[in-house]
């Protein structure tokens, strides 16, 4: 084990924050209204009394963004603990299915599967989580038997009192980030570089987020609002819901 350098986690930061930004931006510029409203209930739109093309267009795009950042974000954020533990403990991305992080501390291989935040997935999908560690311990296994293998589900943030699930241990926040650095206090220190050059990355991201909403908003109204500028819900629903096929 090394000792965690702060110096080289705010100069990988530096060097890679700008691809959370640029990922950010792309996902505006391959949106299009007709999938966002086809991903949408039109009818919670007509319950809240909305009236205008922009708010319903704005509720669209924000729904999307919010959905889009935690993901994209939560694969940059993988990558950064990959790197610390890297530093740290020589770990590397495995190339095992389903298997993110794989590295060896006192006498272990530990096999992590990372994720953003605690409540990330339904049975189905933790049963598959399950599974994935249970073939990566046959896979290691089978060229060396003596391995002590222990598989853990890493979570960026968030807390988890009950770490021990049985198949897998569950580190959340400020546990997760101590385990994969031996610092216990990172899950606070990485915090100021990651705002490294955040307004004038976000400028421009909310360049682009305006031109969206002004684009759609004029979309949405030459498609589904009246000649009086009213909407026209039953064109709107029919789009969304209609057995026929509308067109793309």
């Amino acid at each position: 084990m090394k000792k965690l350098n702060l110096k080289d986690v705010s100069q990988y930061v530096e060097e890679n924050i700008g691809t959370f930004h640029q990922k950010r931006i792309s996902s505006l510029d391959t949106l299009s209204l007709s999938k966002v409203l086809k991903r949408k209930n039109p009818y919670l739109f007509k319950a809240k009394y909305v009236l205008t093309a922009q708010e319903i267009v704005k509720g669209l795009v924000d729904a999307h963004i919010s959905s889009n950042e935690e993901t994209i974000f939560g694969d940059w954020l993988e990558g950064l603990a990959i790197f610390i533990n890297g530093k740290v403990y020589e770990g590397k991305k495995s190339g095992i299915a389903g298997i993110d992080l794989e590295f060896d501390n006192g006498g272990r291989r530990y096999i992590v599967n990372i994720k953003s935040g605690p409540n990330w997935g339904n049975s189905s999908q933790i049963a598959k989580m399950i599974s994935d560690f249970k073939t990566a311990k046959k896979t290691l296994r089978t060229s060396n038997s003596r391995l002590n293998i222990v598989a853990v589900n890493g979570c960026c943030y968030g807390r988890d009192n009950n770490p021990d699930k049985g198949d897998y241990f569950k580190f959340c926040g400020q546990t997760f980030w101590e385990f994969t650095s031996g610092d216990t206090d990172l899950y606070t220190e990485i915090i100021e570089p990651l705002g490294h050059m955040a307004k004038q990355k976000n400028d421009e991201f909310l360049k682009s987020y305006s031109q969206m909403i002004n684009k759609f908003t004029r979309e949405f109204g030459n498609d589904f609002c009246k000649n009086n500028g009213a909407i026209d819900w039953e064109k709107l629903v029919k789009f969304n819901s209609s057995t026929i096929a509308p067109p793309k």
